[in-house]
């Protein structure tokens, strides 16, 4: 049974930082790109980042670029979400997804294969 546990949200400031992680099981994590996304009022999904299955490819949404980092390391089965000069309109919830695509790059819809439950964000201006 493949589970994606996902924590590190919190309440903080514009301004502060958080790192999201992402704790993979029951997958060859390896063969999966890892993404995030975030919830917007009307329960869509819209992408924030992703990371190919090395690692060796990024991908960011125009509205994160130069503010969050994506990472991985495959030996802890882990993926994290480096959220610096957060802002108000980051405010929602994010969820960790996982995509069979091994040896290739990452989709940026919301086609993703597995899902985790999601951690709050806030930020306070």
């Amino acid at each position: 049974q493949v589970q994606l546990v996902e924590s590190g949200g919190g309440l903080v400031q514009a301004g502060d930082s958080l790192r999201l992680s992402c704790a993979a099981s029951g997958l060859t994590f390896s063969s999966y790109c890892m993404g995030w996304f975030r919830q917007t009022p009307g329960k869509n999904y819209v992408f924030v980042a992703a990371i190919n299955w090395s690692g060796g490819r990024t991908y960011y949404a125009d509205s994160v670029k130069g503010r969050f980092t994506i990472i991985r390391d495959n030996a802890k089965n882990t993926v994290y979400l480096q959220m610096n000069s957060l802002k108000p309109e980051d405010t929602t919830v994010y969820y960790c997804a996982a995509e069979y695509r091994p040896l290739t790059g990452c989709n940026l819809d919301s086609s993703y294969d597995y899902w985790g439950q999601g951690t709050q964000v806030t930020v306070s201006s």
